[in-house]
């Protein structure tokens, strides 16, 4: 991508400035602050082109105004000219948070029958039995949508539609039980989508043959709804059709990411997108979103953060896929900046409180909890921060308190599920532990963190199958994060698939070879996947030894305990590795067990070197004194035998 030019960067600033405001109109704020930040993170220019003096009376002239490349339907605009006092009406209702009386302004629902005159005298039986009759050929629910429904602006109809979507949400809420209380399910439904349903499916059904122009708004609802109910094929095909109708709405693109399993998706699904800078952005939120944190995307971020230099939200991905790789620092550099540009900014907090955990900064985690509580104690993100600083205070019980809070205030938070698993693991509540990781996947199948959590869980319960199930999930999710593997392999060996096994470990090797050597990576980088280039881990190679110990391959299990050793020292080569890993309880096990085999072949002084060299260490020093005893007193009598 190149530089924009100046009437390419007036049609951004003005389509963005577009999105705002239309975003606004239909309720939708999320998107609409999205794109306000965006629009304020372009670099802006003194003078803007204009010869104008700031003081002078020209100046409050409205600045110039690059018109939208898609003409405004004349149908849809004087639908809307007709219902502008409707409308604001319906708007304000929403603003108050009166959601039913909102979508009632343009889609009046009957009442119960009898509700309205439950005191009035009855109505004489005959007439009664005439109304019986009659009302037995039509149907007790409304018709969706009618000749009256079609008759609706685009912008109305959305906002009645996405009232009534939202007024459901608050029931299901509502209705909800206390989290993971005796009676929570976590199946609890939106009754209004089956109608909102209906209405869309027979609106856009209505309308090919109206005439009128589509404009994105209602077929990013429809595929909402048609997301909610797990048609997701058919979501996918509606979101698309919206970004094409309309490409600057953030919450149809987000919709659409929530949607994506696999990079391969997110590949296929580029061709089918508008090309313009609203696919770039998506295309690098999805892959951080899909932990792909290669060169190419963080290439591409570059490319996109030359237009938008000062974007919070640009920052935060380069500091999520910073995170993801494992480079904390860099991580932790980029979100402290942004807290200190933007202090009573709380969206991905949770995030930063993560990293903050991991690296054991507690100090600052406590600073950061304090400014999000005194910015806002009542968003899901402060709470998870509150919860994570007593997590890392051993104060468990009330670190699951602060994730129980957060998720009241929004059940479908995926932080909080899965914090509040790993807090149950640590007090031992296996049971507990698994029903949150579960509603942790069923909130995100992508979240790796949940897959493993819930195959270490079963690890603890001795129920192998499971574990291995759960930790190919989150390995395939993460392909090039060893510890991953290794739990695969690790569960391979339980379960008796011993070659399985192997080949999960050594996928590990070639795993931990993309890391560079960090916090939270025991790999160091290494050129070549299994047996060379850079520093092994030394724990993984050993596991890899046992296990063709299994299958009496000896040989080959006594050449994966020396490459353990090789680890301690590294590679002489290379003198820019940086050394190797020096003595650790893996190497020692590694030596004791080579000096043993030594001694077993009859190779004496190899194998009294190797014991010598743990006593030296001060490791496994009894075993190994009491190898050197075995070793003496071999060569003693074999000495004695051959006099």
């Amino acid at each position: 991508m190149s530089t924009l030019s100046s009437a390419d960067e007036a049609q951004l600033k003005a389509q963005l400035q577009d999105a705002v405001v239309a975003c606004t109109e239909r309720c939708l704020y999320h998107s609409a602050k999205w794109a306000a930040e965006l629009l304020t993170s372009l670099p802006s220019s003194d003078d803007d082109g204009s010869d104008t003096d700031v003081d002078s009376p020209m100046s409050d002239a409205s600045p110039p105004h690059t018109p939208n490349p898609v003409p405004k339907d004349p149908i849809e605009a004087r639908l809307e000219a007709r219902e502008a006092h409707k409308f604001l009406l319906a708007k304000t209702y929403f603003d108050c948070r009166e959601f039913d009386r909102c979508a009632a302004v343009f889609l009046p629902a009957a009442l119960p029958r009898g509700a309205a005159y439950a005191t009035s005298s009855p109505a004489p039986k005959t007439r009664q039995a005439a109304k019986g009759k009659a009302k037995t050929s039509t149907p007790a629910q409304p018709k969706a949508p009618t000749d009256a429904v079609f008759g609706l602006s685009q912008k109305s109809l959305f906002l009645a539609l996405y009232a009534k979507y939202i007024a459901g949400e608050k029931r299901v809420n509502e209705d909800s039980e206390m989290i993971l209380g005796p009676q929570d399910g976590g199946v609890t439904l939106n009754k209004e989508l089956p109608g909102i349903s209906a209405i869309l499916e027979q609106w856009f059904t209505k309308l090919s043959t109206s005439g009128r122009q589509p404009q994105g708004w209602l077929e990013y609802l429809y595929g909402i709804v048609l997301a909610k109910g797990k048609n997701e094929k058919l979501a996918i095909d509606y979101l698309i059709r919206s970004v094409q109708h309309y490409t600057y709405n953030w919450g149809a693109w987000q919709e659409l990411t929530s949607l994506l399993s696999t990079i391969e998706e997110l590949n296929q699904l580029v061709d089918r997108l508008p090309q313009n800078i609203m696919t770039f952005i998506f295309h690098v939120t999805s892959s951080q979103e899909l932990y792909s944190a290669n060169e190419q995307v963080h290439t591409s971020l570059s490319q996109i953060t030359a237009f938008f230099p000062n974007s919070a939200f640009l920052k935060t991905q380069r500091a999520l896929l910073h995170y993801h790789n494992k480079d904390f620092d860099d991580a932790e550099q980029i979100f402290s900046d942004l807290l200190v540009t933007d202090p009573h900014r709380v969206d991905h907090l949770d995030n930063y409180s993560n990293i903050l955990y991991v690296m054991g900064m507690r100090p600052k985690l406590a600073f950061l909890a304090q400014l999000a509580t005194a910015t806002d104690k009542f968003r899901p993100e402060t709470c998870c921060v509150v919860g994570n600083y007593y997590s890392l205070k051993s104060e468990h019980e009330k670190a699951v308190m602060y994730f129980r809070r957060a998720l009241t205030l929004d059940r479908n938070f995926l932080s909080a599920w899965t914090l509040m698993g790993h807090e149950f693991v640590e007090m031992k509540n296996t049971h507990a532990a698994i029903e949150s990781y579960r509603r942790a996947v069923d909130v995100n199948r992508k979240d790796y963190r949940a897959w493993y959590g819930l195959g270490q869980t079963y690890e603890v319960l001795e129920m192998h199958s499971y574990a291995l199930f759960y930790h190919q999930r989150a390995a395939a999710l993460r392909p090039y994060d060893p510890k991953l593997w290794m739990a695969v392999g690790q569960c391979f060996g339980k379960v008796g698939k011993i070659m399985n096994g192997i080949r999960a470990y050594k996928r590990a090797l070639v795993a931990g070879s993309y890391y560079d050597a960090g916090v939270g990576s025991s790999f160091g980088s290494g050129d070549a996947p299994g047996l060379g280039g850079g520093i092994l881990d030394p724990e993984v190679l050993y596991q890899i030894a046992l296990l063709y110990e299994r299958l009496n391959n000896m040989p080959e299990s006594a050449a994966y305990m020396e490459l353990v050793l090789a680890q301690e020292e590294g590679p002489e080569a290379d003198d820019e590795v940086g050394g190797g890993v020096g003595v650790t309880a893996t190497t020692s096990k590694a030596r004791l067990w080579l000096a043993r085999w030594e001694y077993m072949r009859g190779m004496y002084q190899r194998s009294m070197e190797l014991a010598n060299e743990l006593c030296q260490d001060g490791v496994e020093v009894e075993d190994a004194k009491a190898l050197v005893r075995d070793i003496r007193a071999r060569m003693e009598r074999e000495g004695d035998t051959e006099s």
